[in-house]
């Protein structure tokens, strides 16, 4: 399915990758209904960072996923409906899981039965590499079984198997998505990379971080929306779960002495006990197939490692850029 002239939803648009992703829509000619999660400071998240000419050509709609009434109203009508809306942080949902079901879950359900009751012609979810826990093989194919090793993927799994269920017993024509680590300017203040890079350039020469053993496949953010554009396009993945990965892994041992090479090569690591998470729900490992995303679409690896990084490092330097980011609190 071509994007151009559609009218395509995206829940979650204020956030890292919804933002992101909204730019590229309107990009490919569509015609964009962003949610914002609705506050009184009618903020729009990242959304407002946008040039005015991008925001001129959508249609920003305040509300909260977990309003079935407000859902409903803002997917009657769409051709095609990303849905990006959750709670993703993992310490957040050791304190707060019951927010966690509400969103991740009810809120998935409320998209889910307004997809499938205005007949929607193309729904992504999205997932979570979280949804598989540390590797039990590598590379990780959308096969790999299922394991909760934290409130939030336990969420994330729920809402994976509602969206099948839609599939299996309504035949709403859903695909999973299921990004592996996204990383890029804009990403919050809770992720690993983020927080390295605030701290060496706000000068810090101790950078406090938390267990150094575990490997990500980190996939930069204009690749991971590639990844849901060309998943949009694809029939053949109606129905199905989808990896977007690099096929490759570091260690947060290597990505963190990589950003100290290249930001402060003074500064140290220090290991901080409030950072490190339980050691049954850590993820140890996380190294992503990519094989079934390039079988049935046309997505192609734009960025490498260095390339995003560097173009990551360069957005956070940017003072109006780091000034939104508290390197001195630990963000969960």
């Amino acid at each position: 399915m071509e994007l151009k002239n559609k009218v395509v939803v995206v829940t979650g648009a204020d956030g890292f990758i919804g933002s992101h992703l909204v730019e590229e829509l309107v990009s490919l000619g569509a015609d964009v209904r962003a949610m914002v999660y609705y506050n009184s400071f009618n903020s729009w998240g990242w959304l407002d960072t946008l040039s005015e000419e991008v925001k001129k050509k959508i249609t920003v709609i305040p509300g909260d996923i977990r309003d079935t009434y407000g859902v409903k109203s803002l997917i009657n009508g769409a051709d095609i409906v990303f849905h990006l809306a959750a709670l993703i942080t993992i310490p957040f949902s050791y304190n707060s899981p019951n927010s966690y079901v509400d969103t991740n879950v009810s809120g998935t359900l409320n998209v889910l039965q307004a997809c499938k009751e205005y007949s929607v012609s193309r729904v992504l979810i999205t997932s979570t590499s979280e949804v598989y826990g540390t590797a039990k093989f590598v590379p990780i194919t959308e096969l790999h079984p299922k394991q909760p090793q934290s409130p939030y993927s336990a969420t994330k799994i729920g809402a994976d198997s509602l969206a099948d269920s839609f599939y299996r017993s309504f035949d709403l024509p859903i695909t999973i998505v299921r990004p592996f680590n996204t990383y890029g300017p804009r990403q919050s203040a809770r992720a690993i990379i983020p927080t390295i890079i605030t701290q060496l350039l706000n000068g810090y020469e101790k950078i406090n971080l938390g267990d150094l053993t575990p490997t990500r496949d980190f996939v930069f953010v204009k690749d991971t929306v590639g990844g849901f554009i060309e998943i949009a396009k694809s029939e053949s993945l109606i129905g199905q779960e989808c990896n977007i990965a690099t096929q490759s892994e570091i260690s947060m041992k290597e990505l963190a002495e990589e950003l100290i090479k290249q930001i402060n090569p003074k500064a140290q690591i220090i290991s901080d006990f409030e950072r490190i998470r339980p050691i049954k729900s850590e993820v140890f490992r996380l190294f992503g197939s990519n094989l079934k995303l390039i079988e049935n679409t046309g997505w192609k690896q734009k960025y490498t490692f260095e390339m995003g990084i560097k173009e990551t490092i360069s957005w956070f330097s940017e003072k109006g850029n780091l000034v939104n980011y508290k390197s001195d609190k630990y963000n969960i």
